[in-house]
């Protein structure tokens, strides 16, 4: 009967094993914070690259479209006047169809969440130096207003 007795008091985890089960979670959780931070900044830079590529791929077809006379070219350069006439639709001289060169504009992932997507971004004017970008009466390129440096080593601003 006294072995009986031992056997149902000893079941149990110690106050201090507990504690070390829990120091042992806190370090791996503090550990794993910084791969967590790369993550995400992994991430805004993947969807900056594939929102950079829309965009200019979208100006580039508008250029392309002014040039073969298939919309009539709002600017002297034949870029969009600005971001939302890629999203908002072209009429096509020929063919008297709407195109649109966007569903939407992408916003910078880097730039103010409350922000419309179309002003996140810095506008380059066709006649704007590349290394000092203003921007002007179309838009010939877009970069991204964020003073952060990539995970590359290249400032976000000259991708």
């Amino acid at each position: 009967m006294i072995a009986a007795a031992r056997r149902t008091n000893g079941g149990g985890y110690t106050l201090i094993e507990m504690l070390v089960v829990l120091a042992i979670l806190g370090i791996l959780a503090a550990a794993s914070w910084p791969l967590a931070e790369l993550n995400g900044q992994r991430v805004r830079e993947q969807q900056l690259d594939r929102a950079l590529w829309q965009i200019r791929g979208a100006l580039d077809q508008y250029k392309h479209l002014v040039d073969l006379g298939e919309i009539k070219a709002p600017t002297e350069s034949g870029y969009p006047p600005d971001l939302a006439a890629l999203a908002n639709g072209i009429t096509g001289l020929k063919s008297g169809t709407t195109i649109f060169l966007l569903r939407r504009v992408p916003r910078d992932p880097f730039a103010d969440g409350a922000l419309p997507a179309d002003q996140t971004w810095g506008l380059r004017a066709y006649n704007s130096p590349g290394d000092k970008p203003e921007a002007g009466k179309d838009v010939y390129d877009v970069y991204s207003q964020s003073s952060g440096t990539g995970l590359n080593g290249v400032p976000l601003r000259q991708w």
